[in-house]
């Protein structure tokens, strides 16, 4: 055991945060804590870390446990480079070099013979442990996990010089390098691109110690974590498993808690019923039945004694709309040739070819910096390429999502006033269609502001729902959402029956939306056609494209373009091969059923499977087009 809580609560400003919380954590393991903002996961971190204490119950950590927590990195002396800082986790090691040295030094010096072997036997005792302790390892291990994190660039700059997001992630491979025996971390993908996202899910699977994280990011917990607590309603749940354990035991575990609380209220009714007519009969006597009378004293005491189950929330509040597309566009959305973008000597891309076309699901992806956003602004007319060209189809309405989804002069501005500076209603009207997006009473007046990420995903998807859209253009807009909001965005766009064109490195999401892939890397945009994991399965031998430690000095030309869509065609044509034979079964088998029920079941499948084949004639005809 590493550590253990029992019956921790926590309130903040008179508000109970967490009630009753009681855990354990043991060795090697690695837990992901989830639940909607504000129910205490941070608060939890910070306990574990000691960093806060519970307002009731205890913790206790093995003796001798060091913890390592990400919280504000302190203030470093204005000369200090970025691996001078990484050094500082190990500190010990240091100060041997520096002993190392000083013998060194000292021995040059001395010429007695005798004192110079003490000084021998010494240096030998100090390079002992100095190796023991991985000293000569130091270097390449600092190296290792700035290159992960993508920091190897840095290392010889100033830590002051730094972006809060490159401070960020220096506080993060310090933390690491400091190999503590309990390792905390929240939301430790923010400001990571998906090569250092998946690098430290290698790092995280192959660690020592335990590992307790908090994040949004579902893909990163299904990859890494074994444990999950759920917080909700300052309530801690367990779950043995990853992410994807976890949604589909606990909607189990709710199923079965509502079918107890079912049972228990018919239990109660024919209580209360069978004291009702006990009463009534013990009245109608003459005398008055006593006896009868003490039984129905008897049940209403077992009554009230009765430990009551609560009401389980099978599920919580929903958007009460789909977002429907508005007047449909033409076949070619966008249609993008030979563009190119550089800032300075920093090349983004070269010679990008892009065909966005009606009801299509495209999503870029690639490292931080490859130029995402920029491709996006430029396809929307934001900014101008350096080369090429880009034609926006007939009848297409865009509704952009920025990655910031506010201006600074909305900042002050109510919800309900933003929302009809879009939409021309009146105040009741906004109202009205505000508390379908789950804004209710007062919290139309609540300033934008004070938001958090969901509710400002929300009111956009509220303004986007009233101006006739057919394309949706995204720049990560999962960004800074709960899983409760992640969900809520998912199942909205899963709706949307317009096209949908977005930047994002949220795999899970990708996987849940989107259908095919641009992948901006070393100045090339190359698709792909499929989920994230599709590609990435498919393409797993494609070093260039989907694996961080690749030949950085290869450039892929158009003929590697072209055999990546060929290697992609021959994966769709025996996809088919394989629709078409299960049709042909299902269609065979169907001549020898007499049972209607059983007809009816299979001929469901079998539109469903032809409706997957026709998806893949699609993804074919794409594909041939692309490779000319």
């Amino acid at each position: 055991m590493i550590c253990s809580g029992k019956d921790i609560m926590m309130n903040y400003g008179g508000e109970p945060v967490l009630t009753g919380v009681t855990f354990e954590a043991k060795k090697g393991e690695r837990i992901g804590i989830v639940g909607r903002n504000g129910s205490g996961k941070t608060t939890l971190l910070k306990i574990l870390a000691g960093l806060e204490s519970p307002d009731t119950g205890q913790v206790h950590w093995t003796k001798g446990c060091v913890t390592g927590w990400l919280a504000q990195l302190p203030d470093y002396p204005e000369h200090m480079t970025v691996k001078e800082v990484l050094e500082t986790a190990m500190a010990a090691l240091t100060e041997l070099e520096k002993e190392m040295k000083h013998l060194e030094e000292e021995m040059s010096t001395v010429k007695e013979e005798k004192r110079l072997t003490k000084l021998a036997e010494l240096y030998g005792e100090v390079q002992e442990r100095y190796a023991f302790s991985g000293g000569y390892g130091k270097d390449a291990e600092i190296e290792a996990v700035a290159r992960g994190l993508g920091l190897y660039s840095l290392l010889e700059q100033r830590f002051s010089e730094l972006s809060g997001g490159e401070k960020t992630k220096t506080g993060l491979a310090l933390l690491l390098l400091q190999k503590p025996d309990l390792l905390l971390l929240d939301e430790p993908t923010n400001h990571l691109d998906l090569a250092a996202i998946e690098w430290l899910q290698g790092f995280l699977n192959d660690y020592s110690g335990t590992v307790i994280a908090v994040s949004h990011d579902r893909y990163f917990l299904d990859e890494t974590v074994t444990k999950i607590f759920d917080l909700e309603n300052g309530e801690l749940e367990v779950y043995h498993g990853n992410y994807t354990f976890f949604t589909e035991e606990k909607e189990k575990r709710l199923l079965l808690e509502f079918q107890k609380y079912e049972e228990q209220q018919k239990k109660i009714k024919k209580m209360r019923e069978a004291i009702k007519r006990l009463k009534e009969w013990a009245n109608q006597a003459n005398p008055p039945n006593e006896a009868m009378h003490k039984r129905a004293r008897n049940m209403e005491r077992a009554l009230e004694r009765m430990e009551k189950i609560d009401r389980p929330v099978l599920e919580s509040k929903k958007i009460g709309f789909e977002l429907e597309a508005g007047s449909r566009s033409g076949n070619d959305v966008i249609t993008a040739e030979g563009l190119a973008k550089s800032y300075g000597s920093k090349t983004l891309f070269t010679e990008a070819d892009f065909h966005l076309r009606y009801q299509e699901r495209v999503v870029f992806m690639g490292d931080n910096g490859s130029g995402k956003s920029t491709l996006l602004k430029i396809l929307l007319g934001e900014e101008q390429p350096d080369a090429g060209s880009v034609k926006i189809g007939s009848r297409v309405k865009v509704g952009y999502l920025a990655q910031h989804l506010l201006e600074a002069d909305e900042e002050q501005m109510t919800v309900i006033e933003a929302f009809r500076e879009d939409v021309a209603v009146t105040e009741g009207d906004a109202r009205h269609i505000l508390a379908r997006f789950l804004f209710y009473g007062y919290a139309v007046f609540k300033k934008l502001g004070q938001l958090s990420g969901g509710e400002r995903m929300r009111l956009r998807l509220a303004r986007f729902m009233h101006q006739n859209l057919n394309v949706l253009v995204l720049d990560e807009p999962t960004n800074h959402l709960d899983i409760e909001s992640l969900v809520v965005v998912e199942e909205v766009l899963a709706g949307y029956e317009g096209t949908i064109l977005a930047v994002s490195h949220d795999r899970y999401f990708i996987n849940k939306v989107f259908n095919r892939i641009g992948w901006l890397n070393e100045e090339s945009l190359t698709f792909f056609t499929g989920t994230y994991d599709e590609v990435k399965n498919r393409m797993v031998q494609e070093a260039d494209s989907f694996e961080a430690s690749g030949d950085q000095n290869r450039k892929p030309k158009r003929q590697e373009k072209m055999k990546r869509s060929a290697l992609t065609a021959a994966d769709v044509e025996a996809q088919l091969t394989e629709v078409e034979q299960k049709i042909a079964d299902m269609e065979s088998n169907m001549l020898h059923l007499a049972d209607p029920e059983e007809l009816q079941k299979i001929y469901k499948e079998k539109e469903q499977i032809e409706r997957k084949r026709d998806e893949l004639y699609d993804q074919l005809a794409l594909l041939e087009e692309e490779t000319g």
